[in-house]
């Protein structure tokens, strides 16, 4: 009869990915070592071998699971059928929303996926591709026009730039706050300078 797994095992994976996506981020992957990730986490070496057989299977559940819950995220949101502008709104107030959580794994994302083989550095990617596209829909169907003109997917890559690159510079203890920052974003794509409104904490300091 197969052993079955120790109640918390699950949570204390995702604890593990937690503090090895910290250090990937902080120290970079090929820097960190199992002991490092061990010592991170609470355990002795020998007992995080039996949550992941080594430092690349982490790497691997860390960028996968990223994207995947980016790709549940979109799925989420179309699913409510809202209209278009509604929907372009939702979907960067969302996505800005799970990077707030997610900066360790998104800057994994970002700066070791080469470390990934072939196959799984594809899947990874492919997922990815299915967000992008995602926000290529919803900016195609705020402007038919520019499905036509080729344009939908550049500027949908110019909206990543923008959301993207966040954790290069957003700090927790920074002046504004991802929630704050998601509407600005929003309002920039779609409205251009003229258009950015001030967070309602900003404003009301000035009144």
């Amino acid at each position: 009869m197969p052993r079955g797994r120790a109640p918390g095992y699950d949570e204390q994976r995702e604890l593990i990915l937690a503090r090895a996506a910290a250090l990937f981020a902080h120290r970079g992957y090929s820097a960190t070592s199992m002991n490092e990730v061990a010592l991170a986490s609470g355990l002795s070496k020998a007992t995080l071998y039996h949550y992941y057989r080594d430092k690349y299977a982490m790497l691997v559940a860390i960028a996968e699971g990223h994207v995947q819950r980016l790709q549940a995220l979109v799925l989420a949101v179309e699913a409510q059928r809202l209209p278009p502008e509604a929907r372009l709104r939702e979907l960067i107030r969302r996505i800005v929303d799970e990077y707030a959580d997610a900066q360790n794994a998104h800057r994994v994302l970002t700066e070791d996926v080469k470390f990934l083989d072939d196959a799984d550095r594809e899947r990874v990617i492919g997922v990815e591709r299915e967000v992008v596209a995602g926000f290529g829909r919803a900016v195609a169907a705020l402007r038919p026009d520019l499905k036509r003109a080729r344009l939908a997917k550049p500027l949908t890559m110019l909206l990543f730039g923008m959301i993207n690159w966040m954790f290069t510079w957003m700090r927790p203890d920074g002046g504004l706050t991802h929630t704050e920052i998601a509407p600005i974003v929003a309002d920039l794509f779609l409205g251009g300078l003229p258009a950015v409104r001030q967070p309602r904490k900003a404003a009301a300091a000035l009144a």
